[in-house]
């Protein structure tokens, strides 16, 4: 077996890698970049290598910096997680070339599978079905604009060497073709170097339902379970599941078979994943092959009772399959939840920023955290997003789900918008309970993931009060006399009572509260309403009793910005002082940045006439576009950013004097 190891990633799976690894007596070698220099896998692994600056280009993707680390500190194999250069198959071929085990498939492999194009073609040959489309060489618009006709609507404009989302449109007539292959185009090409495109039918009730395969070096496969990845927005996957609900033995077998053909196609060799779409009527279509480990792959682990990586190191190594066909087995059911930092209540916008207070809950046989980051970390605009993965085990589906809404319940972050509320509504629904699932399950059920908070304001402002009075009071200094009113600060007086005044502020309102304080008990008024509190702070935790009700939550107060947690929601305050001088807010008609990231198109000029909804500005960030549209008719006087300027979130990018009539 290998002595040591380079791992070419960063975060959640190069810390995941790492634990094997070292389970299994291997070293490992870590490389990071300017903005990881004290990140997580970067202290878990025995020694780390700087590879360049924070951007992914100068110093993940750098394939030669890394075959030149891996000869110096003399790592037999190089790890590609994914992402990154998982899928490279110039990488691959350059590890080969300098002795170096790649730990993952041949590069022929990657290269027979990176082109969807030739995927379908070879798929086909294999006799694994296929969605109809248009999978050619000729990329001409004219070529595409008559395919797209031939397939029909609603079709799926996909980059042939895309994943993650990028590089993909959802077009349902023709008159949104041009601008929706335009757009994917730009976004492929920004990605993935290729801006070429492949057209399929788009299935309107279809499930996303992939099978884990492996193949060791002697050409036998085997598939370990299938896994359920329907629940979606914006083609990435949001929760994850196993074994699928709802399939019969027969098409479980059958999806399974026809994995391994397509895997032994390609004389794979390692961990791959064959994503089928599953349609209502019970058939299955190749979609595509991910020549890597997917992110998803712990659901797999926790009811195959298998360690995946571990797998892949042993093939890379040259030994077979740990298990034949016949010996693997499931048990239980495994769901994943994906935790972003990112704003579900606008359209999912990644998010950055620190994360200033972070507790999870605890691991058991039933629960696990995957994570790259620790509390105090930066969320930066330079790499994915994904803080975590919460990943669940139980006997039954059921179990499973109260289990991951539990553990979501003690998720809980400060610092940087998070899912986890999303997340936690999601699993909750008593539509995914009962496995409605296709790929269109959040935009069918917008209202059930985005429910009302579960603490009235009143109440929520009383829990708040509460917190922040105990804080204080932890934090009070201690005169000489313990006794003396003095010594206190709960704004005693001689002889009267003084309601001390309380000013939350929740979104743009301000909420004038007073407090009484009787015996280490409160009179907390709220506008005309009188409510009867006592609290207890330890560290975080609130006990609390409002005339009567008793509740439990969980808090963080910083620089007087205060978040609650009760039962997977959120209550954000700020403890308002007028000396804040709060800024005002861009001026009517301007646009501003809704996040951190860079300008890759200015699609207006000063003076250009623009109407409602027109696309002015397309930003870049976290790997994604994101189009910023004009909010009313009316005229461009300002364009403050050129194509390539990195831009702050709130910067105002363009601004445009609104027509009078549509202002009105």
């Amino acid at each position: 077996m290998f002595s040591k190891i380079l791992i070419a990633n960063r975060g959640e799976i190069a810390c995941r890698i790492i634990q094997t690894a070292h389970r299994m007596g291997i070293r490992v070698v870590a490389v990071y970049s300017d903005a990881d220099a004290n990140a997580r896998h970067v202290a878990m692994a025995d020694e780390a290598f700087h590879i360049g600056p924070a951007p992914s280009s100068e110093s993940y993707l750098r394939a030669e910096k890394i075959i030149e680390i891996a000869k110096k500190s003399g790592a037999q194999a190089v790890h590609p997680g994914y992402g990154f250069l998982s899928e490279n198959t110039a990488f691959a071929e350059a590890c080969e070339a300098n002795n170096i085990v790649f730990i993952g498939p041949p590069s022929s492999a990657i290269a027979a599978m990176g082109s969807k194009s030739a995927a379908k073609a070879i798929m086909e040959e294999a006799g694994v079905p296929l969605v109809p489309g248009y999978h050619g060489d000729d990329q001409s618009v004219e070529t595409l604009r008559a395919e797209a006709e031939k397939c029909g609507f609603p079709l799926l404009l996909k980059a042939v060497a895309g994943g993650g989302g990028k590089g993909m449109r959802v077009v349902n007539s023709m008159g949104e073709f041009d601008d929706a292959l335009a757009a994917a185009k730009r976004e492929a090409q920004n990605a993935f170097g290729n801006p070429d495109m492949l057209i399929e039918r788009y299935l309107t009730q279809p499930r996303h339902v992939e099978i884990q395969v492996f193949c060791d070096q002697d050409g036998k496969g085997v598939f370990l379970a299938e896994r359920d990845c329907s629940v979606q927005r914006r083609h990435q996957k949001v929760l994850e599941e196993a074994p699928a609900p709802g399939l019969s033995e027969d098409t479980r077998k059958a999806m399974g078979e026809a994995a391994v053909r397509a895997a032994q196609a390609i004389n794979y060799v390692g961990a791959g994943t064959v994503e089928f779409l599953y349609d209502v009527d019970g058939s299955f279509f190749f979609m595509e092959m991910n020549t890597r480990l997917q992110v998803e792959h712990p659901v797999t682990e926790m009811v195959t009772g298998q360690d995946l990586v571990e797998w892949q190191l042993k093939v890379a190594w040259g030994e077979p399959l740990p298990l034949e066909q016949s010996q693997v087995k499931t048990r239980g059911h495994a769901l994943e939840a994906r935790i972003y930092a990112e704003d579900p209540d606008q359209d999912f916008l990644p998010a950055t920023g620190n994360l200033r207070y972070l507790s999870t809950p605890d691991e058991s046989a039933h629960v696990r955290v995957d994570t790259g980051v620790t509390e105090g970390d930066d969320i930066s605009i330079h790499y994915d997003p994904m803080i975590a993965k919460l990943i669940v085990w139980d006997e039954t589906r059921d179990q499973a789900i109260n289990r991951m809404v539990q553990a979501l319940e003690h998720y809980r972050i400060a610092g940087v918008k998070t899912n986890i509320r999303f997340l936690h509504a999601l699993a909750d629904a008593q539509p995914f309970r009962e496995a409605d699932l296709t790929t269109g399950f959040i935009e069918d059920h917008r209202e059930l993931l985005f429910p009302k908070s579960k603490l009235d304001t009143h109440k929520a402002l009383v829990l708040a009060a509460g917190f922040v009075l105990e804080q204080r009071k932890s934090r009070e200094v201690v005169s000489t006399d313990p006794w003396s009113p003095f010594g206190r600060q709960n704004s005693w007086r001689m002889n009267s009572e003084f309601a001390q005044p309380l000013q939350l502020q929740v979104g743009e309102e301000i909420h004038d509260l007073k407090v009484l304080e009787r015996d280490d008990r409160y009179q907390v008024f709220v506008g005309d309403s009188v409510y009867n509190l006592t609290a207890r702070l330890d560290d975080d935790y609130l006990q609390a009793v409002i005339n009567g009700h008793r509740i439990s939550i969980h808090g963080n107060l910083h620089n007087d910005q205060l978040v609650l947690f009760y039962e997977g929601d959120t209550f954000n305050c700020t403890v308002y002082k007028e000396s804040y001088g709060f800024e005002e807010m861009a001026g009517e008609g301007s646009l501003a940045a809704p996040m951190n990231g860079a300008i890759v198109a200015v699609q207006a000029k000063v003076g250009d006439k623009v109407t409602a909804g027109q696309s002015l500005v397309i930003m870049e960030a976290m790997k994604m576009e994101h189009a910023i549209k004009a909010p009313a008719d009316g005229v461009v006087t300002d364009i403050f950013f050129a194509e390539g300027d990195q831009v702050s979130e709130g910067a105002e990018l363009i601004a445009i004097e609104v027509d009078e009539e549509e202002a009105g």
